[in-house]
Parts: C-alpha cells; sequence; structure tokens
C-alpha cells in the first residue's frame, strides 16, 4: 500500500496544476499541495496579491485546517481568541449565546477572528514567488484534444494546463461556462463594514445584534482593532443606499445598544465598505473532467454562519487528500465533490435562512423569534456549533 501511494504521488507530482484565483480558496489550496510536492501556479485578476477587506471569523474547523497544513500558530499570532458568541436585541437583552470556550475545552475547538489582509499576507509567504501570477483576469477556457485546458485571459494571453482548480469567486467565468444559469442571489439585505481602532473600548468577544430589518456585528480583532458590520434591507444595488455616508449609517444605528453608537462614532469615512449580500443557490456539481470549483466559485454563502472563509479553507485540506490518495486528478476531483457536496450545501441553506430569519422587520414575529431562542436548550445550541465546526476530513 505504501509503494503504490509513492508511485501515485509521483505520477501526480508530473501532473502540472493551474489555480485560478488568489483569494483564500487559492491560496490555501497551493499550500496543500506544495505540502504533498505539488507545485501550482495561482493566477490572480488583481494588480498585484495586495490585502484588503476587513474582518473575518476563522472558526474551529478553519483552524483545524491550517494545523493540518502546519500553519495554524502562524494564523494564530495574528488573530483575536473569541472566547464567546451573544446575539443581542437592540436594547443589548441577551436572545442566544454560545460558549466557544468551553466547547473548545470539551471538543478542542476553537474560534478566531482575523484582519483579511493579515491573513492574506500570511497565506502569501508560505508560497514561491514565482508560483504567483498578477493581473491576469481569467475569461474561461477551452478543452484541447488531448484532454488538457487553455485558459483563457482578458489580456489575450493563454496558459496550457493539465488541470484547472477554479478559485476565482462567487462570479467566476468557469462556473458560467460550465452551469450557464447557476448566477449568484440577492439576500434581500446591504451591508456596511469597517475596521476601527476601538481601544477606548473594552471589548473580548463576538455579538451580533438584531433590530427591526437591520442588524449589527461586532467582531473583536488583535491590536485593539474591532471588526464592525451593519446590515440592512434594502433593493439590490439601491442608489439611494449607496449615497448614504458614515453619519446616516451613524443615524441608522443611533438607538441600538452601547457600545455600537461610540463604535460608529469612530469609523472614518474613507474606513467604510458596502456590498450587497449575496450567494450562489447550491449547485449539483463541482467536477468537471479536468475542472473542479471550489470555494465561492463552489459554494458562495452568505455570511451569517461566518463560515464562507472557514469552507473554502476545508475545501484546500480534502482536494490535497484526494489528490494525493487517488489513482488521477479526475478522479480526485470526483472524489473531493462526493465528500464536499452535501456539507457545503448545508452550510449555503442554512446560513441564507438564518440570514433571513435575523432581518425580520414584523414585529410579532420577531417577538415569537426571540422568545424561542430564549426558550432553546444550551446543548441544542451546542450540537448545532459542532455540526458546523466539525470539518469534513474527520
Amino acid at each position: 500500500m505504501i509503494f503504490c501511494n509513492f508511485v501515485a504521488i509521483n505520477r501526480v507530482v508530473m501532473q502540472k496544476i493551474t489555480i485560478i484565483g488568489g483569494g483564500i480558496a487559492g491560496l490555501t489550496t497551493a499550500i496543500a499541495l506544495k505540502n504533498i510536492g505539488i507545485r501550482a501556479d495561482v493566477y490572480e485578476a488583481a494588480p498585484a496579491f495586495k490585502p484588503l477587506g476587513a474582518g473575518l471569523l476563522l472558526a474551529a474547523n478553519a483552524i483545524q485546517g491550517y494545523q493540518n497544513l502546519g500553519i495554524a500558530e502562524k494564523i494564530i499570532s495574528k488573530g483575536h481568541l473569541l472566547p464567546y458568541f451573544k446575539v443581542l436585541d437592540q436594547n443589548g437583552k441577551v436572545i442566544t449565546s454560545a460558549d466557544a470556550g468551553s466547547i473548545g475545552r470539551k471538543y478542542g475547538l476553537h474560534n478566531f477572528a482575523i484582519h483579511r489582509a493579515d491573513l492574506h499576507e500570511a497565506l502569501v509567504t508560505e508560497l514561491d514567488a514565482d508560483q504567483l501570477h498578477t493581473n491576469h483576469q481569467a475569461t474561461g477556457f477551452s478543452l484541447q484534444t488531448d484532454g488538457s485546458v487553455l485558459v483563457h485571459f482578458e489580456s489575450h494571453e493563454s496558459v496550457h494546463t493539465e488541470f484547472v482548480i477554479a478559485s476565482d469567486g462567487i462570479h467566476s467565468p468557469f462556473r458560467k461556462q460550465l452551469l450557464p444559469h447557476s448566477t449568484p442571489r440577492y439576500a434581500g439585505y446591504t451591508c456596511w463594514r469597517a475596521v476601527v481602532d476601538a481601544r477606548s473600548i473594552q471589548l473580548d468577544a463576538a455579538s451580533e445584534t438584531w433590530g427591526a430589518g437591520r442588524r449589527f456585528g461586532i467582531v473583536p480583532l488583535a491590536d485593539h482593532k474591532v471588526y464592525w458590520f451593519a446590515c440592512v434591507n434594502a433593493p439590490e444595488n439601491d442608489t439611494e443606499i449607496r449615497s448614504k455616508t458614515i453619519f446616516d449609517v451613524q443615524g441608522l444605528f443611533q438607538d441600538f445598544h452601547a457600545p455600537i453608537p461610540d463604535l460608529l462614532r469612530l469609523t472614518r469615512q474613507e474606513d467604510l465598505l458596502l456590498n450587497d449580500i449575496i450567494d450562489l443557490e447550491p449547485i449539483p456539481q463541482f467536477a468537471f473532467g479536468p475542472v473542479v470549483l471550489i470555494g465561492d466559485a463552489a459554494h458562495a454563502t452568505t455570511p451569517n454562519m461566518g463560515q464562507g472563509a472557514c469552507q473554502a479553507i476545508e475545501d484546500a485540506v480534502v482536494l490535497a487528500q484526494e489528490i494525493k490518495q487517488s489513482d488521477s486528478i479526475p478522479e480526485a476531483f470526483k472524489n473531493f465533490e462526493k465528500r464536499r457536496l452535501e456539507r457545503t450545501h448545508w452550510i449555503v441553506n442554512n446560513s441564507w435562512r438564518l440570514g433571513k430569519i435575523a432581518q425580520w422587520e414584523n414585529p410579532f414575529l420577531m417577538g415569537l423569534r426571540n422568545a424561542l431562542f430564549r426558550m432553546m436548550p444550551a446543548g441544542v445550541n451546542e450540537r448545532q456549533m459542532k455540526r458546523v465546526l466539525h470539518p469534513s476530513w474527520d
């Protein structure tokens, strides 16, 4: 068996694998492949691997993924441990909570928050510079008669490769070509985000506050930074919403409990980001012969369960496992699909439903929702959290 696996790995090393997209999914996959002796080139649309974005959650399954790749301590050192999480009403009264610390002690699971820029920078430094190719916006691909793939770029360049891992996001040209009817869907709410220096405010845990059609989240980061997000129900691509300033956002949430108004007052206009919340309705297939979809290209989710980046990291670990133990790359891609479809569909669907419930505006339904959550036994919350945090390689 050992000899057979050695032969399989050496055969795979000779194959040329190209990764399209240099976000968390693409970079983590390149690291996972490097760990099993496979060098994959990463093609990124942006002109540089410049760290952007706000904060994100690296839940226990993501941290376990990075432990699997041997870089967890490096990532953890840049993050902030989240001992518990609370959902509050507009007045600050607890609706539900989860003690991640006790679950961590019981199951060895821990949740961290990190600035996306810090995570991205840490991942880039794990790869060789000549693996990374910027300013390459992929537009699609064509299959060659020998079964290989020609990747086309906006610059009219092309790359000939044997296999493609498409991690090019929710608007993936590869998915659009393979599944033309698969398009992003709007969740019904838009979201402002920012990272602020909040050393004047003492925060040690993450929270989310549910108001009528409005929601505000707080996630402490390292170095006294706090990532916040503010969601409001709105039409898609609404011009009125897009014209709002930080002062308008302050007005929308001025009646929310402390320290929400204080965090908004600490926010500069230039730090404010706005995005409509979208996801990808679950698709039936990830593997297509020499091409496989991963990350947001395969299963983009709303951020309500904090699992977008986490599932991308799971993808990287599982895909590398399958490539290492399969007889061929297409077989590995198909086995990856079998292992990942059900779990990612469950995450996407539950995150979609949770977001809808959190954004309710009807006072009666809001009161009923809050009462039901408050009556829910702690064991139910713990089982739900464990299912979310249980990685698919266990």
